[in-house]
């Protein structure tokens, strides 16, 4: 598909299979959701993927952007993609298990940023992780499980599960191991380090979410209070990394708090828009079709 004009391709699929459908507007997850949330709430300033992968989007002034040249829309603003996935900085908390992990991936080089926060690469760092473990020091004894050699055979959810095991005997961070490595009989002490370096890989990951957040409500001049008082600033977030990692959740959000300070921080709202990329892309697309009707 690269060099081609998606809609084309689509129109072209659905009538090979015979279906009298029409493509009204072409929207990726992260507009639908920013979408979706304004339409409930005219506060929604910016919405973030938090799922297998990661993107986020914001509502811009249209004079803000120096290459968009031409006719400006008539309601002053235009939405960014970022494709903020593909972010790179220096300044990034990169390790060599990071470096290792793009090295070996099908793009390296691109996407750092969604391979040290996304849904689909937290439970791949922690596998490196316990295999480096598992060689130099024997972390599950003097054998070393063939399927902890296994790529991205541990899932994020589970390391969700086992960062957040609660029970006095960490059972269900031994279960995962048995059933994820078909590693037995794992010491408490030695289940209790690998709780620790899941916290250590999401906490990393939900930081470095809630920092990009910051990033684009400075962007935006709602990281300070203005004027005119408190702005409430909405940021809609999609994905099921967000939505069922709880301890995700908790810890982006309070990196949001620390980096805002707790009174700005009072005036921002997280909000979870489960499925708000699907009813954002139905409500575009309908708006769309109106729009094209009265023209």
């Amino acid at each position: 598909m690269v060099g081609k004009d998606v809609v084309v391709a689509l129109k072209e699929a659905m009538e090979r299979q015979g279906l009298d459908m029409h493509v009204s507007a072409l929207v990726n997850d992260t507009v639908g959701t920013l979408a979706g949330g304004r339409y409930r709430d005219e506060d929604v300033m910016a919405a973030v993927i938090l799922g297998t992968g990661t993107n986020a989007c914001y509502v811009e002034c249209a004079d803000a952007i120096p290459k968009c040249q031409g006719h400006l829309p008539k309601s002053g603003y235009m939405v960014i993609n970022t494709e903020w996935g593909n972010f790179w900085s220096s300044h990034l908390p990169v390790m060599d298990f990071d470096k290792a992990l793009d090295a070996e991936s099908i793009n390296p080089g691109d996407h750092i940023f969604e391979k040290l926060i996304s849904g689909m690469y937290l439970g791949e760092i922690v596998r490196r992780l316990l295999l480096k473990l598992a060689e130099d020091a024997a972390l599950f004894g003097d054998n070393i499980p063939s399927r902890l050699r296994e790529p991205y055979v541990l899932t994020t959810p589970n390391i969700s599960a086992m960062h957040q095991d609660t029970s006095c005997d960490l059972n269900v961070v031994e279960c995962t191991l048995k059933n994820v490595f078909g590693i037995s009989h794992v010491p408490l002490r030695t289940r209790k380090l690998v709780v620790e370096l899941c916290n250590i890989v999401a906490v990393r990951a939900a930081r470095l979410a809630g920092a990009g957040i910051v990033g684009i409500l400075k962007k935006l001049g709602r990281d300070v209070i203005g004027e005119t008082g408190k702005m409430r600033t909405v940021v809609a977030i999609d994905g099921g990394l967000y939505e069922h990692y709880p301890l995700f959740r908790h810890n982006m959000q309070s990196a949001v708090k620390e980096l805002l300070g707790s009174e700005l921080s009072e005036t921002v709202v997280l909000e979870l828009s489960n499925d708000g990329s699907g009813i954002g892309a139905t409500l575009l697309a309908a708006s769309n079709s109106r729009f094209s009707k009265k023209s």
